[in-house]
């Protein structure tokens, strides 16, 4: 057990020492789908869903998500964000959110930046389930990692 860095010798859960890395910029790119259907998608592209505005709250939840996910994921390190970024585009059949996560730290931020793009697609569901409880949220995942000591990643296209 002693190669899975959230164990310890005899196997309980351990926040990992991140003491002695390097600080060094380091960079995450999440994204995630909401799938829904058209009548939905049209309500939210011309900003008449019946709670209003959709995507401006869903954005601001994602930063926040982001800021946050030291609190909310149990072995995570609390990080001082540099910045997030959280953007939409309109996608046949839905709305595809990515978020973008930055420091300068000791570990890198890709849990903040797929913790983003939850919230955020959540909060689209929140806001639009008056119209559509159907909607899907699918294809959380990392896209890019850049930084640290394992340098770059990229997800397979």
């Amino acid at each position: 057990m002693n190669d899975l860095t959230h164990l310890d010798s005899s196997g309980t859960a351990r926040m990992v020492d991140v003491g002695g890395k390097a600080e060094t910029h380091r960079v995450a790119i999440a994204r995630g789908l909401i799938r829904m259907s058209a009548t939905t998608l049209e309500a939210i592209r011309n900003g008449n869903a019946p709670k209003g505005d959709v995507l401006g709250p869903a954005r601001i939840a994602g930063i926040m998500a982001a800021k946050k996910t030291g609190d909310l994921i149990p072995l995570c390190h609390p990080l001082a964000l540099d910045a997030v970024n959280v953007d939409f585009a309109f996608v046949a059949g839905g709305i595809e959110c990515t978020a973008t996560a930055s420091l300068t730290d000791r570990t890198g931020v890709e849990m903040e930046a797929l913790t983003a793009v939850s919230l955020a697609l959540l909060t689209i569901y929140d806001m639009a389930k008056a119209l559509d409880k159907g909607m899907v949220i699918e294809s959380v995942r990392l896209i890019e990692k850049r930084g640290g000591k394992s340098g770059t990643w990229r997800a397979p296209e």
